[in-house]
């Protein structure tokens, strides 16, 4: 049975269009079999962008550089582009297929980016990619030890001052997150709640 954290897909390419819209931008992604919310953009990723521009806005944080990590076919950082032109947006997932997607859909929206790349966790990435930003909806089903992995990975590629935003539900170990972000960073602030999801912040 394939997953959409697997590295390789191998269901045949179906792919589809679909349509979304956010922070007053319409957007068009190219999805297809084998890869995260296939048919429309998941709630807990439209969630954490609202909540996200407004919070980074609200505190006039400058973003010049941006981790989407657990990319899929690139919706938070191709949005996360529109909204901060200047920044320099990386997207990574495991899955081939939605790193290719991502490349197609950025092309299309017009948001290039700096580098999207095939990796598990953050391991494609060198030690001078520092980001002000990051950002990701983690592959709950791929287990605790790699969604921690995400955080303990993302922190050694963040500055002093950096911000990394999380959204899950509650039922999927939101608890379980806040108590890892608050050991890692020593801060953690619930920054939006709705239909069962969190969407939690922490400053480096």
């Amino acid at each position: 049975m394939a997953f959409y954290y697997d590295s390789n897909p191998t269901t045949e390419s179906n792919k589809k269009v679909i349509s979304y819209r956010q922070n007053g931008v319409n957007f068009e992604f190219t999805t297809d079999t084998d890869v995260f919310s296939r048919s429309d953009v998941d709630f807990g990723s439209d969630l954490m962008l609202a909540a996200m521009i407004e919070d980074l806005k609200a505190n006039n944080v400058k973003v010049s550089s941006f981790l989407d990590l657990g990319c899929g076919y690139g919706v938070v950082g191709i949005v996360m582009k529109s909204v901060f032109k200047a920044a320099a947006v990386t997207c990574l997932d495991k899955n081939t297929r939605a790193v290719g997607l991502t490349k197609e859909n950025a092309k299309n929206n017009g948001t290039p980016l700096k580098q999207v790349l095939a990796s598990d966790c953050l391991s494609a990435l060198s030690e001078e990619d520092v980001f002000d930003v990051v950002a990701t909806n983690p592959p709950v089903r791929a287990g605790k030890q790699t969604v921690f992995a995400f955080y303990e990975q993302a922190y050694e590629h963040m500055h002093e001052g950096s911000y990394i935003y999380v959204v899950l539900q509650r039922k999927q170990g939101a608890p379980s997150t806040e108590k890892k972000l608050m050991e890692l960073f020593g801060n953690c602030t619930t920054v939006d709640i709705a239909a069962g999801y969190r969407v939690m912040r922490s400053i480096k």
